[in-house]
C-alpha cells in the first residue's frame, strides 16, 4: 500500500479544531507531513503552547488517519506552537504578539498576585512572556520576583534611541513602575507623570519577541488606563475579582469601563481569587470564607468566561512574600489551578484572535 500526502491532507481535514471549529487542514496547522512505507509524520501547529486541549487533537488525528487510510500504520505527530496575534501594535511593540491587561475593581483582591503567577504558568507551558507592572499606587511585582534591588539597563540602539533592558527572572522579562523609585520612598505621581512613564515603558523597552505581554494596572478606573487603552490595540482585560458581594460590584464597574464605545476591550474572562481556603493537611476540603461560587455565578450573569478559581492558600502569599511565585515552588493542587488558568487565557486569546 502506498500513502500519499494528499490521503494523509484528506484525512486530517475530518478533523475540527474543538475551539475554532475549523478542520485542521483550512487552519493550516497541520506541516510538514513525511510518509516512510506505513510511517506517517507530521507537525501540529497549535494556536498556543498552553493549549488545554492538545492531548484530545493529537488522539483525533490518529484516530482520524487510522479511519480513513489503515488501521496498519505507524504514526507520529509533533506537537507545537505558532502564538496567534492581534498584529496591531506595529509602531510602539512591533514583535508582541498580544497585550493583556490585568484590571481589578478594587485593591486588595490579588491582581499582582494573579499577574505573577500567570506569567510564569504561561512560560512555563513554552511560551514567551512580559510583564509590565503599571501598579504606580503599589508596584509589587518586583518583590514578588524577588528582584526590588535590581535596576533595568539602558542601551543606545541603532536609532539612537535609549532602550531600557528588562530585567529577567524564570524566563520571564518584566518592568516595574517600582524600579523608578526606593521602595521605600513614597512618589506622589500626577496623572500625566504616570502616563508618560507608562508610555516610556511601552515603547522604550527592548521586549524582544514575545507571545504575551501582560499589563497589571492599578486597581480601579484612572489616567493609567486611559493612557494604555488610547495607545496600543489590546488583545483584551482580564479581570480579577475575590468571591463577595462588594469585590463584584467593583469588578463589574471596571467590566463597564472597557466596554465603553470609546474603548471597546474584549473582557477575556473573569479570575475568582480566593474562591476557596483549603488547608494543606486536608487538600480535599475547601472552605468558602468569602463565599460559594460568587466570581463564578458573576461571570455566567454577565456572560464572561471565567478562567478559572484560585484558592487562597499560604504557599500562594510565601511565594510572593519570598520572590518565588506559588506555581515554581506549591503544593500541586496551587500549580494545578494556575496552570489551568493560562490554558484558559491562552485558549481565549486564540479565539479572539480569530474573529
Amino acid at each position: 500500500m502506498t500513502i500519499t500526502e494528499k490521503q494523509v491532507l484528506d484525512a486530517l481535514s475530518t478533523v475540527e479544531e474543538p475551539d475554532l471549529k475549523k478542520d485542521l487542514v483550512t487552519l493550516n496547522m497541520i506541516r510538514n507531513v513525511k510518509i516512510t512505507g506505513k510511517r506517517i509524520f507530521f507537525v501540529v501547529m497549535l494556536t498556543t503552547p498552553a493549549c488545554p486541549l492538545k492531548e484530545v487533537i493529537r488522539k483525533s488525528c490518529e484516530n482520524a488517519l487510522k479511519t480513513h487510510i489503515s488501521e496498519d500504520i505507524e504514526i507520529e505527530i509533533e506537537m507545537n506552537a505558532e502564538v496567534t496575534s492581534s498584529t496591531t501594535n506595529k509602531t510602539l511593540l512591533p514583535n508582541v504578539r498580544n497585550v493583556v491587561a490585568i484590571a481589578s475593581g478594587k485593591g486588595g483582591v490579588g491582581k499582582s498576585t494573579i499577574t505573577a503567577n500567570l506569567a510564569l504558568a504561561l512560560a512555563q507551558s513554552g511560551a514567551s512572556v512580559g510583564v509590565l507592572d503599571a501598579d504606580i499606587s503599589g508596584p509589587s511585582i518586583p518583590i514578588m520576583f524577588g528582584v526590588e534591588n535590581e535596576k533595568p539597563d539602558v542601551f543606545r540602539n541603532e536609532q539612537g534611541r535609549n532602550m531600557i533592558i528588562p530585567i529577567q527572572r524564570f524566563g520571564i522579562k518584566f518592568i516595574s513602575m517600582g524600579f523608578l523609585a526606593p521602595a521605600e520612598q513614597a512618589v506622589p505621581w500626577r496623572g500625566p507623570m504616570a502616563s508618560k512613564a507608562l508610555m516610556q515603558f511601552l515603547g522604550d523597552t527592548e521586549w524582544g519577541d514575545l507571545d504575551y505581554l501582560l499589563i497589571d494596572l492599578p486597581p480601579g478606573t484612572s489616567d493609567i488606563h486611559i493612557t494604555l487603552t488610547q495607545s496600543i490595540t489590546l488583545t483584551g482585560a482580564v479581570i480579577v475579582t475575590t468571591p463577595q458581594k462588594v469585590a463584584l460590584a467593583d469588578a463589574l464597574k471596571g467590566i463597564a469601563m472597557f466596554r465603553q464605545p470609546t474603548l471597546r476591550v474584549p473582557i477575556l474572562g473573569l479570575v475568582e481569587n480566593m474562591a476557596y481556603f483549603t488547608p494543606a493537611e486536608l487538600p480535599e476540603n475547601k472552605y468558602y470564607i468569602f463565599g460559594e461560587n460568587g466570581g463564578k455565578n458573576f461571570a455566567e450573569r454577565n456572560v464572561i468566561t471565567l478562567l478559572g478559581q484560585i484558592p487562597i492558600v499560604q504557599s500562594i502569599r510565601e511565594g510572593g512574600d519570598n520572590g518565588v511565585p506559588a506555581v515554581e515552588s506549591a503544593d500541586k493542587i496551587t500549580q494545578q489551578a494556575f496552570k489551568e488558568l493560562a490554558e484558559n487565557l491562552a485558549q481565549q486569546i486564540a479565539l479572539q484572535n480569530f474573529k
